[in-house]
């Protein structure tokens, strides 16, 4: 079956008024409004609410540089103490944590030995004395080997057979004497003479022997008195090592003696701090279980870094008269190294801290806006800001007033 097709052409002003026309129709339909009327329909804005708070602005303080670093508390000095001869221990006079003074007795060894060796050296030396007739309390070096009494005994025969022997010349001259007389008198000189000078020797001998004898008599003496082991320094005892009844052999360690007034604390800074120590600077000492921070004063750097570490150990004295700190004791240091530093720093107050974000609230154009920062060192109630804020910004005093608000000025 054919349709016929109809065809027909419509004008573009035709075309216009229809278009026109059904916008008009779909705004009907939709019940939409002129962009006119919308924007009126919009809700204003609430205005920002005004606060007052205290305000400060951000400047350059004085802010110490500060190395910090950990240690310890050592004695002054600490002495192992041993024994200088070997011994059976008799007493012990000490026991851990008693003061001793410089010489007190801290252990006594059995004497009666050492006292038999000097009571034979002492015979042995009075002997050697007699036999060249030293008188008690006269020193050898006064003896004249000529007047000892063998000497002078030999002598005396020597001088004899030299009297023999010229008056035998005299009567061989005149032929009163034979040769062989002659030549024996002259052999009993020569005898004499002999013995004369084995007589000076032997007198030299004994003088040396006198010497041996002292040097032993007084090594004897000292041993005596090394078996009464005494403290070297004033101090306490660490450690007591020994017992009565044990034998000790020589060098063996019987106590421990430690000098706590002065007491060093001894630490370390990082490679990048060792050019700023020196001798004399402070030492700020936080000590454990003890409330309040005590001052030491560097006394002691070493030459050289460790070379494993890359670190410069130092020392630091501190008083302890009262003897109220201990050694061993864990510290934490603060060591000024440049007292003319300065910062931007803040109090505290003026920081919230929440979810690991550090902030504070800023004053822009009259407005409180909340601005993040980047906090250093802490110190006595100040924070040092590194990043977030410059030198003459005004914040709030205390941020926890802070909102989204305008500040009266």
């Amino acid at each position: 079956m054919h349709v016929p097709t109809l065809s027909f052409t419509v004008s573009p002003r035709a075309h216009c008024i229809g278009v026109a026309a059904c916008l008009v129709l779909l705004m009907a339909a939709t019940g939409c409004d002129s962009p006119a009327a919308a924007m009126k329909s919009e809700p204003k804005p609430e205005p920002l609410e005004t606060i007052e708070a205290e305000l400060m602005t951000v400047a350059l303080q004085p802010w110490p540089t500060i190395v910090r670093s950990q240690g310890s508390l050592d004695a002054d000095e600490e002495s192992v103490v041993g024994a200088k001869v070997a011994g059976r221990v008799a007493e012990v006079h000490v026991d851990l944590g008693d003061y001793v003074n410089v010489g007190d007795p801290l252990v006594t060894l059995d004497q009666a030995e050492f006292q038999l060796k000097v009571d034979q050296t002492e015979a042995q030396l009075e002997q050697a004395r007699a036999a060249v007739g030293l008188r008690a309390g006269v020193p050898v070096s006064e003896l004249n080997p000529e007047n000892a009494p063998p000497v002078r005994q030999q002598r005396a025969l020597w001088e004899e057979a030299q009297s023999s022997l010229k008056r035998l010349e005299s009567l061989r001259v005149q032929k009163a004497v034979s040769e062989g007389e002659y030549e024996l008198a002259a052999a009993a000189e020569r005898v004499a003479e002999a013995r004369y000078a084995s007589a000076l020797n032997g007198v030299y001998e004994k003088i040396a022997a006198i010497g041996s004898y002292q040097a032993e008599l007084s090594l004897a003496r000292n041993q005596l008195t090394d078996a009464i082991i005494r403290s070297p320094l004033e101090g306490f005892i660490h450690q007591r090592l020994t017992a009565p009844g044990s034998y000790i052999s020589v060098g063996q360690s019987i106590a421990v003696v430690v000098r706590t007034s002065p007491l060093r604390f001894r630490s370390s800074v990082p490679e990048r701090r060792a050019q700023a120590l020196s001798l004399g600077q402070q030492v700020r000492l936080q000590i454990e279980s003890v409330p309040e921070p005590r001052t030491a004063t560097i006394t002691r750097i070493s030459p050289m870094l460790d070379q494993q570490s890359r670190s410069l150990v130092f020392e630091a004295e501190i008083e302890n008269e009262g003897q109220e700190l201990r050694g061993g004791l864990f510290a934490e240091a603060e060591i000024v190294v440049d007292d003319d530093a300065t910062g931007l720093v803040v109090p505290q107050s003026a920081i919230n801290e929440f979810a690991g974000a550090e902030k504070t609230w800023k004053v822009v154009d009259g407005e409180l806006v909340e601005q993040e920062v980047l906090i250093g060192k802490r110190r006595d109630g100040q924070l040092e800001v590194l990043q977030g804020l410059q030198s003459g910004d005004v914040i709030l005093r205390d941020a926890s007033q802070g909102r989204i608000a305008k500040i009266k000025p």
